[in-house]
């Protein structure tokens, strides 16, 4: 829906230009509110990820800067944890969520088939 549109509008050059306006100006937007949430309550760099991703299907150097964005994360998400201590946070919420599920799966059970 959104290609057909953005085709619908590039169509034309003011309306090119329209259109990377309105994309760097939304991208922006949600890239400044994920930079507030990352020292305030939220999840920031999810919002940054998602306002580097609007400005990148415009943009060639967002695209650049969102790559590298996510390798940092990478990088220092791998320096936060040992190997062996990640790997038992993805056993204990995988467990979690087995559990969670299980839970939910009895009590739709005890509640609607009767």
């Amino acid at each position: 829906m959104i290609k057909r549109l953005r085709t619908k509008v590039k169509r034309s050059k003011s309306g090119a230009l329209i259109w990377r306006v309105l994309v760097g100006f939304v991208g922006g937007a949600v890239t400044v509110l994920g930079a507030v949430a990352l020292i305030g309550p939220g999840p920031g760099w999810l919002i940054v990820f998602a306002g580097l991703g609007i400005l990148a299907s415009e943009f060639a150097w967002a695209d650049r800067a969102l790559i590298k964005t996510k390798m940092l994360a990478i990088k220092t998400a791998q320096r936060a944890l040992p190997a062996d201590t990640r790997k038992s946070v993805i056993y204990l919420i995988g467990a979690v969520v087995l559990i969670a599920i299980a839970a939910g799966a009895g009590i739709s059970y005890y509640l609607f088939a009767r």
